[in-house]
């Protein structure tokens, strides 16, 4: 198996510049979020608005990344002091390593819109699924894709040993599917459009969530910049949580908000409704309860740790991630 050896590296590398987090860049009266281009969230109306500036009396810098891993890798050296929608596993990756990282919120959760998809050239679907074995894959390892693609290959009972597994973004892995240099791909949001373009899924994301795989994105920061910055990251969370709000309430209040999310996220507008019809924005409430960060995100991201861990893609888990999940923030924005 041919990606163990990078995602071992990839924490590592992790591992060694997690004390490295800069001061807080207020000092300087500005600070640095990570964010994904290809994904629209409600944050991304705020953000074109400029609230978050106005909300937080400091200047947001705003960078995209291809994946969770780049941002925990920009967290532990301090060029970003908040990422919004990182992965699960990617945070699970680095958090295991020993970066002091903490979720803040639920982001998003979209069993429906991260999966894997097999060329239509090879026919295969669920029930014939154990024919993958020997093929060539492109995952973006130590993401969420790259958790469900394992946890589906289980399912089947396909030895991801027998597969050439390939490290791609999710952007690679769709251009490679169609010039069929892989046989099957994963990833998300409009690269995942574009390899259903020329493949299936094996699994829908109703089904996934059956076999327990879970599909949610977290916003993220440096547990040393949360401490030094309650309020800052408080004044965050409720311009996010008050933009879901108002997508929530769909008509014209979610219709107002779409031109902007768009221009964002560089979609157009009719994909832009299509990829966020899938998903899920939990209210603060919601987020507060068992089932979320009331311990089950704890939980799950356990789950996770075990599984890279059997796979050989981690060294080792930690015993629990409670110390890994800080509410107060989020409490602080909903009161």
């Amino acid at each position: 198996m041919k990606f163990t050896k990078s995602l071992l590296k990839t924490s590592a590398a992790v591992a060694l510049v997690a004390s490295a987090q800069a001061a807080m860049a207020g000092g300087h009266g500005e600070i640095t979020v990570g964010y994904f281009l290809e994904w629209p969230m409600p944050f991304e109306y705020a953000k074109q608005m400029g609230t978050y500036d106005e909300e937080m009396g400091v200047k947001v810098n705003w960078v995209s990344f291809d994946t969770g891993t780049a941002m925990s890798a920009a967290m532990a050296s301090g060029d970003v002091q908040i990422s919004v929608s990182q992965g699960v596993p990617p945070f699970v990756v680095a958090a295991s390593a020993g970066q002091d990282l903490q979720i803040l919120d639920v982001a998003v959760s979209y069993s429906d819109n991260d999966n894997c998809v097999v060329s239509s050239g090879l026919e295969i679907d669920k029930d014939s699924a154990g024919e993958l074995a020997g093929k060539k894959v492109a995952v973006p390892l130590g993401t969420a894709a790259h958790y469900g693609f394992l946890k589906q290959m289980s399912h089947f009972g396909v030895d991801v040993g027998s597969l050439e597994v390939v490290d791609m973004a999710p952007a690679e892995g769709a251009a490679a599917l169609a010039q069929g240099s892989v046989d099957m791909s994963c990833g998300w949001g409009g690269a995942l459009r574009r390899m259903k373009e020329h493949g299936n899924v094996l699994l829908t994301g109703a089904e996934k969530e059956e076999l327990g795989i879970l599909v949610f994105d977290v916003t993220s920061a440096p547990a040393n910049f949360v401490a030094e910055n309650s309020d800052l990251v408080s004044a965050f969370l409720k311009v996010t949580a008050d933009a879901n709000a108002m997508w929530n309430k769909g008509g014209d209040s979610a219709a107002a908000m779409v031109p902007a999310i768009a221009k964002d996220s560089g979609m157009s507008e009719e994909d832009t409704v299509a990829t966020m019809s899938t998903f899920v924005f939990p209210s603060v409430e919601d987020q507060l309860s068992e089932k979320w960060l009331g311990g089950g995100a704890q939980g799950f991201m356990k789950g996770v740790a075990d599984v890279f861990v059997n796979a050989g893609s981690i060294d080792s888990a930690l015993d629990n991630y409670a110390g890994n999940v800080n509410t107060g923030p989020l409490a602080a924005a909903g009161n």
